[in-house]
């Protein structure tokens, strides 16, 4: 029985399916799917090879129930303009109730089993109240669904600063933490309002190349080094990793750029530049080095 890796709901999960019988999708194949929050449409990303499962972490699972129709793109429609009145009515009771939560986003399950309540608060929020008055307008399972600032831009934001849709959005399942070492280490400016993406975090962007510029930095040596090079003994200034270079100052005070190879002898190596209080500047944290994780998503209530 043929398995696919299907991508679903607002939050754009993913999920190993089975097919009826010896059904076969072909990739971007718009389909509905029984998984388990209930009847929802999907969109086929690839066949579920061992190379696709090894970078998937606990996938859920369930079964590719047919293509979409005309008669469910009708049913979509309509479902997304009542989501915008659901969305309008949460808001409403959640102000009546004073709760201290700010509403981020409503989706309706398209098989009508629930409706998912996205939310941003500091503190734990007692919506009891909020959830019975929600399942008698709705008639359907109210799931709250506590998430953080990163989550809300996945559901909300559209481009970034490079013109394209944000990753987030997109092709990223997960989103790993992001330092500042991670913008020092490659030279990124360290503007806050430049290197920060929709959610007011550091984009994910900067830990895509990291890893490469860690591999390629080992072959460098590290700034305050002495060395030896066709151009005599040299003190190591500067890196510029990419490329695979140093900037150097040779013993009559000259500054050059060499290439990382024409280093023939490291003598010292350096710790790089110091800082007050004697940590490097490598190691010196800022307060943005340690980014506080989102919030998992809350227990499911009802």
């Amino acid at each position: 029985m043929p398995k696919y890796v299907i991508r679903y709901g607002t939050m754009r999960h993913l999920g190993v399916f089975t097919t009826r019988g010896n059904d076969t999708y072909e990739r971007n194949a718009q389909v509905v799917a029984r998984t388990n929050r209930g009847l929802e449409l999907g969109e086929v990303l690839c066949e579920a090879t061992e190379q696709a499962l090894t970078s998937m972490e606990n996938p859920q699972s369930g079964q590719i129930l047919r293509k979409v129709s005309k008669d469910d793109t009708g049913e979509l429609r309509r479902l997304l303009e009542q989501q915008e009145q659901e969305h309008q009515l949460c808001t409403k009771h959640i102000a009546d109730l004073n709760l201290d939560m700010r509403l981020v986003d409503v989706e309706h399950i398209y098989g009508g089993e629930r409706v998912v309540v996205y939310y941003l608060a500091e503190e734990r929020v007692d919506f009891r109240q909020l959830v019975k008055n929600l399942a008698t307008e709705f008639q359907t399972r109210i799931e709250m669904r506590q998430i953080g600032v990163r989550d809300e831009a996945k559901l909300l934001a559209d481009y970034g600063d490079c013109g394209k849709p944000v990753c987030c959005n997109t092709h990223l399942s997960e989103m790993p933490p992001v330092s500042m070492r991670m913008a020092k280490l490659q030279k990124a400016t360290l503007d806050p309002s430049k290197i920060s993406g929709r959610c007011g975090r550091l984009k994910c962007c900067l830990r895509y190349e990291y890893e490469t510029y860690q591999e390629l930095q080992k072959d460098l040596p590290p700034v305050g080094s002495e060395v030896v090079t066709n151009q005599g003994k040299a003190r190591v200034l500067a890196q510029e990793i990419l490329a695979s270079q140093l900037l150097i100052q040779t013993e009559d005070m000259r500054r050059l750029m060499i290439d990382g190879a024409d280093v023939l002898t490291v003598l010292k190596r350096g710790r790089g530049p110091q800082k007050k209080g004697g940590k490097r500047d490598d190691e010196k944290k800022t307060s943005s080095d340690s980014l506080p994780s989102d919030k998992d998503a809350s227990p499911d209530k009802e």
